[in-house]
C-alpha cells in the first residue's frame, strides 16, 4: 500500500493508526493507496482501492444477493423459470 502524507509531517505511529482505521472502515476492500492530507488541526483521508472482479448480483423483490443459496425455495424456483434476455 502506498502512503502519501500531504501538507505536513506525521510520525509512523499516527500513520499506522490511520492505516488501521481505513482497514476497519472498508472491510472486504483492498486499499492500494492512502492519502493523508493535513489541514491545520484537521486530517482528511483519501482512500484509493484496487480493482475487484465483478460478482453477479441477483435481484429478488428489491433485495440484492450475491448467491442464489440465500434465497428461499420459492424465489429460487422463480429465478429458474424466468425467461433470460440475451446481453
Amino acid at each position: 500500500m502506498k502512503i502519501n502524507v500531504i501538507g505536513g509531517e506525521m510520525d509512523r505511529r499516527e500513520i499506522d493508526d490511520y492505516i488501521k482505521y481505513a482497514g476497519q472502515k472498508y472491510v472486504g476492500r483492498q486499499i492500494s493507496q492512502l492519502d493523508i492530507i493535513i489541514d491545520g488541526e484537521f486530517v482528511d483521508l483519501k482512500v484509493h482501492f484496487k480493482d475487484m472482479d465483478f460478482q453477479r448480483a441477483y435481484r429478488s423483490a428489491d433485495y440484492l444477493v450475491n448467491s442464489m443459496e440465500k434465497l428461499n425455495d420459492a424465489k429460487q424456483k422463480e429465478f429458474s423459470e424466468k425467461e433470460r434476455h440475451k446481453v
